[in-house]
């Protein structure tokens, strides 16, 4: 995504028209002179005030609080001007188009605005990763775990970790460069220790639950051979009859994926093909090769076949336990009736409790996978530094911590990553 700094950038901020209010943000250095275009002048900075918004013709485009914030101690780093027009349709597209016609003003891209602010050292790029997800928070558990991310949380401790290692590097130069002098010969005597401490501080971050089970949700599979009651428990847990049932072997053919959230927590609930071993329909057998691709990738399978009979750390689930003709199961973890409601409640609130281990605490940052992968690089490379005589390789070693530190927080990035990242974002945003 080619970016021009130089370029004046406008965009709707708030949510689409029609609405009571609608939030037009320009950002850039033309800020200024496109607010005083259409509002006759620039109000006290960061103060709200009253004005009739006019075109290049004079003509009256709204009524409008306007607000105007000037550089650098701004969202974007840059002059940024808001527009707080009535959410009409017309409203805004008329402002719009009015600030089109002012030279060197254009629409922004989608997380343009986010952009500016970390090319401009408003936020890192943690933050900036911390702030998207932020934005497509659907629980309150997504929502507490972003905002510790977007807060910086997780940014000031990098910081942290990156200034200890510099402390380290400084001692090996030091050794480097005058080690023929008696007082700076050796590291010092908790170097090694030192090292392992963080070590170890690193190491406690990357058994943390990730933040992809937050995003995507505790991914929980039902799974068994054909007219096990699958489609009806699967409907039931996510409320909606999402799924086809009938009594017919069979008529599930594909996994139904459907995202809810229980307690707070973001579930993806999956539906599969019946399993078995032996299917005359070409179809069939492709939803049962699905099913088990399915069942691997998964958090947890709620097995409701014969007992004994599912994946390793599976939950039994005796299903359909009001139909006495069903084998029932000796040990099952769970015993419902999809059909009466008999049971159903208590095993959501044992997926809430499962869930809930395996997801973040309430306000904890968590690593996505980027991020993992540098922590990881860094662990890796200070375990090296550790055990290590050569001061030379040490001093390399570290120099890799610093490099994945720098990663983390966005110091050594690449376009095609910052594209990525930011692409996710509204326009506007």
């Amino acid at each position: 995504m080619p970016q021009d700094f130089q370029d004046t950038i406008f965009a709707l901020s708030s949510g689409a028209p029609p609405a009571a209010i609608g939030v037009v943000r320009v950002s850039g250095p033309r800020a200024g002179e496109a607010l005083t275009r259409l509002a006759g002048k620039l109000p006290k900075p960061r103060y709200a005030r009253y004005r009739v918004l006019q075109d290049a013709q004079g003509a009256v485009l709204d009524q409008a609080l306007v607000l105007w914030f000037p550089g650098p101690a701004t969202a974007t780093g840059e002059d940024l001007a808001e527009l707080h027009l009535h959410g009409g349709r017309a409203v805004v597209a008329a402002v719009e188009a009015a600030l089109l016609e002012v030279a060197g003003l254009r629409r922004a891209l989608p997380g343009e605005f986010t952009r500016r602010a970390f090319a401009n050292g408003r936020i890192d790029l943690s933050e900036a990763e911390g702030l998207g997800d932020l934005l497509s928070a659907e629980t309150e558990l997504q929502r507490r775990a972003a905002l510790a991310m977007a807060g910086g949380a997780f940014s000031r401790q990098v910081e942290d970790w990156r200034e200890r290692v510099l402390r380290a590097s400084a001692a090996v130069e030091a050794v480097l460069d005058f080690g023929d002098e008696d007082d700076v010969a050796e590291l010092p005597r908790d170097f090694i220790e030192t090292l392992g401490q963080l070590q170890a501080e690193l190491r406690a971050w990357l058994i943390r639950p990730r933040a992809e089970a937050l995003r995507e949700g505790f991914r929980v599979v039902l799974a068994g051979p054909p007219n096990a009651g699958k489609s009806t428990l699967f409907n039931a847990l996510v409320e909606d009859e999402a799924a086809i049932t009938s009594p017919l072997a069979g008529t599930t053919r594909d996994v139904l994926m459907r995202a809810v959230s229980i307690g707070g927590i973001p579930f993806l609930f999956g539906d599969t093909a019946g399993l078995r071993d032996e299917t005359g329909d070409e179809i069939e057998a492709i939803g049962i090769s699905r099913a088990l691709a399915e069942v691997d990738r998964a958090d947890l399978v709620l097995w409701l076949g014969r007992e004994g009979e599912g994946p390793e750390r599976a939950w039994e689930i005796a299903a359909q336990c009001d139909r006495f003709h069903v084998e029932q199961k000796a040990s099952a973890r769970h015993r419902v009736s999809a059909m009466t409601g008999e049971g159903v409640d208590a095993l959501r609130r044992d997926l809430i409790s499962a869930a809930t281990t395996a997801m973040p605490r309430p306000g904890d940052a968590a690593l996505n996978q980027r991020q993992h992968a540098l922590v990881s690089d860094a662990a890796a490379a200070l375990q090296r530094a550790g055990e290590e005589r050569d001061p030379l390789l040490v001093a390399e070693s570290l120099r890799l911590v610093r490099v994945a530190f720098d990663g983390l927080i966005g110091r050594a990035t690449t376009e095609n990553m910052l594209d990525a990242l930011f692409g996710r974002f509204c326009i506007g945003k």
